[in-house]
């Protein structure tokens, strides 16, 4: 039981730090010297350093995508903070429903906010030069993780 307990909880700190990552890290549209993420765009030299950083459009559909991001490290922060509340008060033979469905929100979110990003971000439909980074890989790969992780908090039953 032990092993299960650690190995759930480093499922959804994995989670986590793919969803804080991919928020942060400037790197969701890369190509021809410029890296663009949430909330900038960079160019860079052919060494690797940033020249310029400027604020990201005020479009309606990156605040979304911003918001919605930000939702979903929200969500998962407080889904393991749910997790180590209700395994010290959750009564023997309970679920972890609640923590379950902050975590599913979690992951749900993420992937609304990768998929409106893929829709509507310009450069990648109209310049076949720019490519999507690691940043924009590692919020599609936190999206599955949390749904599992979400899925088995809420199979999961407390035992002594």
């Amino acid at each position: 039981m032990l092993l299960l307990l650690l190995s759930i909880i480093v499922l959804h700190v994995a989670v986590l730090v793919l969803l804080f990552v991919s928020t942060i890290v400037s790197q969701w549209i890369v190509g021809n010297g410029h890296a663009t993420d949430l909330w900038q765009n960079c160019s860079t030299s052919s060494s690797g350093n940033v020249h310029h950083c400027f604020s990201s459009s005020p479009n309606e559909w990156l605040q979304s995508v911003q918001a919605t991001m930000i939702l979903s490290v929200i969500f998962s922060i407080l889904s393991l903070f749910l997790f180590f509340c209700q395994l010290f008060t959750l009564t023997k033979g309970g679920r972890f429903y609640i923590t379950g469905v902050f975590q599913i929100l979690a992951g749900l979110c993420v992937m609304s906010a990768a998929a409106i990003y893929t829709v509507r971000h310009p450069e990648w439909h109209l310049n076949s030069d720019y490519s999507y980074g690691f940043a924009y890989i590692l919020a599609w790969v936190a999206f599955p993780l949390a749904l599992l992780s979400g899925v088995v908090y809420v199979i999961l039953r407390k035992r002594e």
